[in-house]
């Protein structure tokens, strides 16, 4: 036994992979996990102690090897909820038949998964409209890439080789980028209020799901019709990113989405303070907010009068369980003071159901011979 357990020891060996580091909510995420027995002697039965945080995902199990056998398996699960987790750490345990002596290999190894909110895009509130009906030049210059190259200027340190304008560089014999204008359709805000003492609810039906569902719908419809979109959310650890273009702007927005908490002690008021001194002329203030109390309305005009257009998005309190609010008041009031407010009730706004695809198997990605990558069917466990 103690011969038999000793071999399993030196022996055997496991590994996993994580498929892809982000997934959605309603996606499938999977792992390939790979056991190997090289000692001579066989394992009857080793288990495999899964260490995961991630909700809803346990990869657990139990394997029999013969000796020089190597296991293959896949696990996949639906993601529940998004947020920053480890897949790992985890571990083998086996014993020799008389259960006599126990093997146990640990793997401290973690892998880090951010599963962030869908970006669905029926959703019952449409995309703010900007200062201009279409793409036009403004007069302001813009420090990040747009549709619009305004002119060319000297190269300076760090600016993107893709901003090179070779034509006048070849003429001038001097390296000259291009300068971009603003869009006057508008750069737009997204605040969110992340105030703890005004949520309701809990989970997917809960003022703080609702808010980043929305935002993430948002973001991507605004960046797909090639709008600067940013983020302002102050939950404890607050989250301000500045209005960007481009895909990688999207991750950023994703990730910052990931892991909001409405756990924050920052009325709307001070956010609303905050946010003026960062908004620039001519871009768009989406607010989203379950607070039913007028106290913040003022704080709305020095951002109308500074050029800002404002869209409010209120959380009907009272389909999220608050009888005694006045949601509808509030919004009476917003409107007569010339803003937009539209109204989000407990249920309009849902993520997606895993499809037939998700439950059934998951696509994987597969490069060919000549380079071109492409998806491919796998089955489901």
């Amino acid at each position: 036994a103690y011969l038999w357990a000793r071999g399993l020891a030196k022996g055997l060996h496991g590994r996993r992979q994580l498929r892809f580091g982000w997934a959605a909510v309603g996606d499938r995420l999977s792992e390939q996990f790979d056991l190997q027995n090289d000692s001579p002697w066989p394992a009857l039965w080793v288990e495999l102690i899964d260490d995961s945080n991630v909700p809803g995902y346990q990869a657990s199990v139990v394997h029999s090897l013969s000796a020089g056998q190597t296991a293959h398996w896949r696990y996949a699960a639906v993601c529940q909820r998004r947020g920053q987790f480890r897949l790992g750490p985890w571990r083998l345990r086996t014993a020799d038949p008389l259960g006599l002596f126990e093997v146990r290999r640990d793997y401290a190894d973690a892998a880090e998964i951010i599963i962030h909110p869908p970006t669905q895009t029926d959703i019952p509130i449409p995309l703010p409209a900007g200062t201009s009906p279409g793409p036009a030049r403004a007069r302001e210059r813009s420090w990040q890439a747009t549709i619009n190259a305004a002119t060319v200027r000297e190269y300076q340190p760090h600016d993107p080789l893709r901003w090179v304008h070779w034509p006048t560089t070849a003429r001038r014999g001097e390296l000259f980028t291009r300068q971009f204008d603003l869009d006057a359709a508008g750069e737009i805000w997204l605040l969110l209020d992340m105030e703890a003492a005004v949520q309701l609810g809990a989970g997917s039906d809960g003022t703080e799901e609702q808010a980043v569902l929305l935002a993430a719908a948002l973001a991507a419809r605004g960046l797909a019709q090639n709008r600067a979109v940013g983020l302002a959310a102050y939950g404890r650890d607050p989250q301000i990113i500045p209005p960007a273009l481009g895909a990688g702007q999207q991750w950023r927005l994703l990730r910052a989405l990931a892991l909001l908490q409405a756990d924050g002690a920052t009325s709307l008021t001070a956010a609303l303070r905050d946010v003026r001194q960062a908004v620039n002329r001519g871009a768009t203030a989406v607010i989203v907010t379950p607070n039913a109390s007028p106290d913040w309305l003022p704080e709305l005009l020095p951002l109308a009068q500074k050029g800002v257009r404002l869209n409010l998005i209120l959380l009907e309190r009272r389909s999220f369980g608050d009888p005694s609010a006045n949601s509808y008041g509030l919004q009476t009031a917003a409107r007569q003071l010339g803003f937009d407010c539209r109204l989000l009730r407990q249920g309009e706004l849902r993520p997606p159901e895993p499809d037939a695809d998700q439950r059934r198997g998951f696509w994987e990605f597969r490069t060919l011979a000549t380079g071109k990558v492409i998806t491919v069917k796998s089955p489901g466990n």
